[in-house]
């Protein structure tokens, strides 16, 4: 290769790692910004990044994480639930109720639960979609009617305590053998999926990271997986709630990234006009986004409900605020059309950082409500400022 050659390669490079870096600048922001609240809570703290501190910490952000997977898709559409809160306590209570109370089998209690999740959104996403009701009075009246239920049918009193075969749910372990194999399994696939996107983009004619990046990628994710699993390992292992999360975040990104569908969502949040001249039925989309979101905050319920080993009527309260500031902070805007998966995991991980965080140094509850609602707020500024800069440019 001549020299003329070498430096072109080496310009062409740099235009490729900046094209993708600024494709994913909110990520990589996130991703700093979290290992800078875990820097700054372990200087202050040394609880805070010890194995058992993490693995609750993980457990604690499965819940919100769930409930930000499905907003993730209600926002893009360029809607918005304030329900799944009220929901998440409502399906918590009555999967306590079929268990406790009517000695169901977990199973049937599990099935019943999502199903049951899956109507309401059916109900919410009809009123929405064909009643063209606003998703925000919709679901806010929804989350009072959900509230209202679950005192109703649980005669406002604590429902516990749960069967081991539904509890384990939200509070078991995965042994450090079988966690250790689902990391390899988890960096075989990792590997696969790097390689193929990357044969894939190539085959198209688009731009790609060099064999050595692309390597250098491979390694850093293999040592994420191998490290986070040695570390649950040091505790009791990878926790249940959290395996469920990484499922379930996984099948809704192939659903966005990979289906018509999902590129039918992201086309109405960001032109529903252009979306229907193209010929997306729109109504149908909505309804189907609310009847996912609905039906992931049924099992988020079941998660927070076996993970406390009870049914309150005050489970849920505020989830909804958390899940969309989640879903801000990583990335999705308000305004529909943008968004991710993966981002909104992030932000709950960040969300449930802080308050773990904060916890732990036994931050008053008020402080940490103001430190949450101001980060909120400047991840909406900074997605307002993002897009006018777009708009300029």
């Amino acid at each position: 290769m001549s020299a003329v050659e070498e430096v072109q390669e080496h310009v062409e490079e740099k235009q490729i790692k900046k094209k993708i870096f600024k494709l994913d600048v909110r990520a990589y922001t996130m991703i700093v910004a979290l290992i800078a609240i875990w820097l700054l809570f372990s200087l202050l703290n040394d609880a805070f990044l010890t194995p058992r501190n993490l693995s609750n910490l993980f457990l604690q952000m499965s819940v919100t994480a769930i409930l930000a997977i499905g907003m993730v898709m209600i926002i893009v559409a360029g809607q918005i639930d304030l329900s799944v809160g009220s929901l998440v306590g409502l399906t918590g209570g009555v999967a306590a109720i079929l268990n406790v109370w009517l000695g169901m089998h977990p199973v049937l209690v599990i099935l019943l639960t999502v199903l049951l999740g899956a109507l309401i959104g059916l109900f919410q996403g009809w009123w929405v979609a064909y009643r063209a009701v606003p998703a925000f009075i919709v679901t806010l009246g929804g989350m009072l009617i959900f509230r209202g239920i679950l005192q109703g049918v649980t005669g406002s009193q604590t429902v516990a305590p749960l069967t081991p075969g539904l509890k384990i749910l939200g509070q078991g372990y995965i042994p450090s053998p079988v966690g250790l194999g689902i990391g390899i399994v988890a960096i075989i696939i990792t590997t696969y999926m790097i390689i193929t996107k990357r044969n894939a983009r190539i085959k198209y004619g688009f731009d790609v990271f060099s064999k050595t990046l692309t390597v250098s990628q491979i390694a850093i994710f293999c040592l994420i997986i191998i490290g986070y699993v040695m570390l649950m390992n040091a505790y009791q292992g990878i926790p249940i709630p959290i395996l469920l999360v990484i499922f379930l975040a996984i099948i809704f990104t192939i659903i966005a990234k990979n289906t018509v569908f999902g590129r039918q969502v992201y086309a109405i949040g960001g032109n529903p006009e252009a979306a229907s001249l193209s010929g997306i039925n729109i109504k149908r989309r909505i309804l189907t986004v609310f009847v996912l979101g609905n039906t992931l905050a049924a099992i988020a319920g079941l998660i927070l409900t076996a993970r406390v080993n009870a049914a309150t009527t005050s489970a849920g309260t505020m989830y909804e605020l958390d899940a969309i500031a989640a879903c801000v902070i990583g990335g999705t805007s308000l305004m529909g059309g943008v968004g991710t998966i993966a981002g909104a995991v992030i932000g709950a991980l960040v969300m449930a950082s802080l308050d773990n965080g904060m916890s732990i140094m036994n931050i008053d509850v008020f402080w940490q409500s103001i430190v949450k609602g101001s980060i909120l707020i400047l991840a909406v500024w900074v997605d307002i400022y993002s897009r006018k800069r777009k708009r300029k440019k």
